[in-house]
């Protein structure tokens, strides 16, 4: 709920300015004032509080992960101990290759998105996680295909 009373507190300057930096972070600030008819210090400003109240994290680029040598990805399902999860979590999003970490439901605890150079790599991630005595049990499954790889995602209207 946290969340949704902070993305409510988004009025149409502020939801355009995000739709703008999401299709493109390089836009530039005379840009944007130009597209919404506002100054460029209101934009300013504006993107200023954005950041500061964490709606925006970080500017940043779309790779194409295997272009750049990181040809495999992987998800991994863990099985941890009850209290050490939070623990568990916050190590595998320090460990090199790791691009996700979610806790989730159901039969895991944690699911975790790696990409790694080769398969030989993969292979030493999965083994040196388990030497972490949380672990009980992962589960490997090897992308064949990325289909989709885009965490852009529209900015919600309060209506729906």
């Amino acid at each position: 709920m946290k969340n949704a009373a902070r993305t409510r507190k988004l009025d149409e300057v502020d939801k355009k300015i995000l739709s703008i930096l999401i299709e493109n972070s390089r836009t530039s600030i005379r840009e944007i004032a130009r597209e919404l008819r506002l100054s460029p210090a209101t934009i300013h400003e504006r993107i200023k509080k954005l950041i500061e109240r964490n709606i925006i994290r970080a500017f940043t680029i779309l790779l194409d992960h295997r272009l750049i040598g990181y040809d495999v990805t992987a998800l991994i399902l863990l099985s941890v101990e009850g209290k050490h999860i939070v623990d568990v979590e916050e190590w595998l999003s320090r460990q090199k290759g790791v691009v996700a970490v979610y806790d989730i439901t159901g039969e895991f605890d944690v699911a975790v998105i790696v990409k790694t150079r080769n398969i030989s790599e993969l292979n030493e991630f999965v083994k040196n996680t388990l030497q972490n005595p949380y672990i009980r049990r992962t589960v490997t499954s090897v992308v064949f295909n990325v289909v989709k790889e885009d965490f852009r995602l529209p900015i919600i209207n309060e209506e729906g």
